[in-house]
């Protein structure tokens, strides 16, 4: 997939949205109001859910058409009059996807040349966007207001930055430092997204990247040749030969996001308001959201049982082998510390009352433990089906019995598609019953939302990953980096294997085979005990 979300496409969308009539007055109020915007009177607007071709906003010269994604104005069309000048006050956003739609249309007059390698055509559309941008605002500077609003709407889904390498480092420089320099954002909203940059990059080479983008912001708005022989620049400049390197680099699916992507959301969050931590929460439960027609039941009593039981072995093991420690006290018996009785008699004298503890005494307390993560994934595969009943419940009992164990767990299904059953820190009302779906293709995808949630790259807590599948998987060598990069950084990763199923067993893991779901479930309990145990 494209690095960035396509903005302009040439051709007919390959599959259409369907016509609403809810947010027709919407396209013929945005119709109306397009020429002022482009200068231009040949263009028509349409609003509609699903609208974009993928993207929030799409323009399709060949069509003369701005098609608006409705889903990123509002959730009805009652929200506000198209009709009135006031509604772009109301929805920001939408407004201001209208006005990016409207900038291509009006700027972005050139077509990418037959035979252009994909790459050099993708780093052209990236450079547009901030030229096409920037001569909105030249032409219409009142048109910025609307523009900034649309930045995070553009970023929030088109996965930018999943590893820190050279090509996605440029890959941010080109969609938000140059639009600093294009007058959309100001340096102080993209401070940490220059700084995380400028680690991968360094800044000779993004000096260099930022004297192409300024070039191509004076480039006129038909140079076809002018902006690919720029992009052809970009790539000689992060060591890309286009003649050798056809395709669009994609990420290593076995490297963990890094300073770009922390940058980012912070970013982001700052743009909507709220904190890096929240925003991750909220951007993580919408694309990795149970699907609706997954099954829900209440807990039934064995459940809440199997839940108490648990939470009580984990606190036990918090307080196994209790240590000696010395305790200050203001009254006896214990050991007299002169100097603080001392200090005492001078603070009863001065009419204070006193803090000193004169007497000293020895006690057994619990040893001070760190707090388990446990993260535990579900194959959701054909083959695991007899399974995801157990551990669907299983799930439940975990969130409740860290509650009251004081740790944290999260419940995630990988298939063909990463499902977070249950977020960290939550206690569901209900038992989600998670439904086996076609191969294991996102597993990948699951360690890193894992890592993501609990932190399992850090050492400051207690990590287990406990993964139930037979390993057969879509990516095994992207994986099994994965685990690796896991276990070095101290997280314990059990995989449990069915024993009725064929499997592959990966390195840099404690691998057990199991009976039964029942057995899976009660060893992954028994693993975690012993961690806090043994912490």
């Amino acid at each position: 997939m494209s690095q960035s979300n396509k903005h302009r496409r040439p051709g007919k969308p390959k599959t259409p949205a369907a016509p609403d009539d809810d947010w027709q007055p919407w396209s013929d109020a945005w119709t109306k109001h397009v020429p002022t915007l482009t200068g231009r009177t040949d263009l028509h607007v349409f609003v509609a859910p699903g609208a974009g071709g993928g993207s929030p906003e799409c323009f399709y010269p060949a069509l003369r058409r701005i098609e608006v994604d409705a889903d990123y104005i509002a959730d009805t069309p009652q929200i506000a009059d198209p009709r009135k000048a006031g509604h772009k006050r109301i929805v920001p956003t939408g407004y201001g996807l209208l006005v990016h739609g409207a900038a291509h249309a009006a700027h972005s007059r050139w077509t990418t040349p037959p035979g252009t390698r994909p790459i050099l055509a993708e780093v052209a559309d990236l450079l547009e966007e901030s030229r096409a941008e920037g001569r909105q605002r030249g032409r219409r500077r009142t048109d910025r207001r609307w523009l900034r609003h649309t930045v995070n709407t553009i970023l929030i889904d088109a996965r930018t930055a999943p590893v820190d390498d050279l090509w996605h480092a440029g890959v941010l420089a080109a969609l938000l430092l140059a639009r600093v320099d294009a007058r959309i954002l100001t340096s102080k909203d993209v401070r940490g997204i220059r700084a995380a940059v400028t680690a991968v990059l360094g800044r000779p080479r993004l000096r260099r990247l930022r004297e192409v983008w300024k070039q191509a912001h004076l480039v006129d708005d038909t140079d076809a040749s002018s902006m690919i022989e720029l992009a052809r620049r970009w790539c000689e400049i992060l060591g890309i030969d286009p003649n050798r390197h056809r395709k669009i680099p994609t990420a290593d699916a076995g490297e963990f996001p890094g300073r770009l992507e922390q940058a980012l959301a912070d970013f982001l969050a700052a743009a909507v308001g709220l904190t890096p931590t929240d925003y991750r929460a909220t951007i993580l439960n919408r694309r990795h959201q149970a699907p609706g027609d997954w099954p829900s039941t209440p807990p039934t009593a064995e459940q809440h049982a199997a839940a108490r039981q648990l939470a009580d072995r984990i606190r036990r093991a918090r307080i196994r082998n209790p240590e000696t420690v010395r305790r200050g006290a203001v009254l006896p018996p214990g050991r007299l510390r002169t100097r603080h009785a001392i200090a005492a008699d001078a603070q009863i004298a001065a009419g204070q009352t006193p803090t000193a503890q004169p007497w000293q005494h020895r006690t057994q307390q619990p040893p001070p433990k760190p707090t388990l993560h446990l993260a535990v994934l579900a194959d959701l595969s054909g083959s695991m089906r007899t399974y995801a009943a157990e551990l669907s419940s299983a799930a439940w009992i975990f969130a409740h019995a860290a509650h009251r164990g004081q740790a944290v767990t999260t419940t995630i299904g990988f298939g063909e598609r990463t499902t977070l059953l249950v977020p960290p820190n939550s206690r569901p009302s209900q038992v989600l019953h998670m439904q086996p779906e076609g191969g294991t293709y996102t597993f990948c995808d699951a360690v890193k939302l894992a890592d993501q949630m609990l932190e399992l790259r850090h050492g400051r807590t207690l990590r287990l990953l406990a993964v139930v599948s037979d390993g057969d998987l879509a990516d095994k060598p992207a994986a099994q980096k994965l685990i690796t990069t896991l276990h070095r950084a101290g997280c314990a990763v059990l995989w449990l294997h069915p024993a009725e199923l064929d499997s592959h067993t990966f390195t840099s893991t404690t691998t057990i085979t199991v009976a039964d779901p029942v057995d899976a479930v009660v060893r992954i309990a028994d693993a975690a005990v012993t961690a806090i145990e043994n912490a």
